[in-house]
């Protein structure tokens, strides 16, 4: 299924779904303070692993599946970046849904693996901070990246 991120255009379709199921991302980064990216193949874009929390599964347990899906690496979660919430970020489905966006966004280290991509990443790479305006990337993704390197004290919440 496709789908196409929005977030404050006004050319967006209203949302017609607020979706209970939560979504799950990881800013995973390593000792020289690389961040973990993948191109995705629904839409191209470099984004951060995750994805949809599983029937049986906490959010914890959804995002370490989803990075090791995602990027053949399993990871340590250190803590959460942030709940993101915004209305202004809506979700269109080629189905005709179009979703509010609801994700929790958890800082990770790395643990163990070799990077592999996958059905849902066409490519995985560890990314140097200063290289990440040259990616193609969505603004709420580059604002996820962008909290967990401020390293708050507290998640950012929408």
């Amino acid at each position: 299924m496709s789908k196409r991120d929005y977030y404050g255009d006004p050319q967006a379709p209203a949302a017609n779904s607020l979706v209970v199921a939560v979504a799950v991302a990881v800013v995973v980064r390593d000792d020289s303070g690389r961040v973990l990216l993948i191109e995705r193949t629904d839409n191209d874009l470099w984004a951060l692993p995750g994805g949809a929390q599983d029937i049986g599964e906490t959010t914890r347990q959804a995002a370490l599946r989803e990075v090791a899906e995602e990027t053949g690496l399993t990871v340590e979660i250190t803590g959460i970046v942030g709940i993101y919430s915004d209305p202004r970020h809506v979700i269109a489905y080629d189905d005709g849904e179009v979703r509010q966006e609801f994700s929790i966004v958890f800082a990770a280290r790395p643990a163990a693996g070799r990077l592999r991509p996958s059905s849902e990443s066409r490519r995985v790479h560890w990314i140097q901070p200063e290289k990440l305006d040259s990616l193609t990337m969505h603004p709420t993704m580059r604002m996820r990246i962008e909290h967990a390197f401020q390293e708050r004290s507290r998640p950012y919440l929408s």
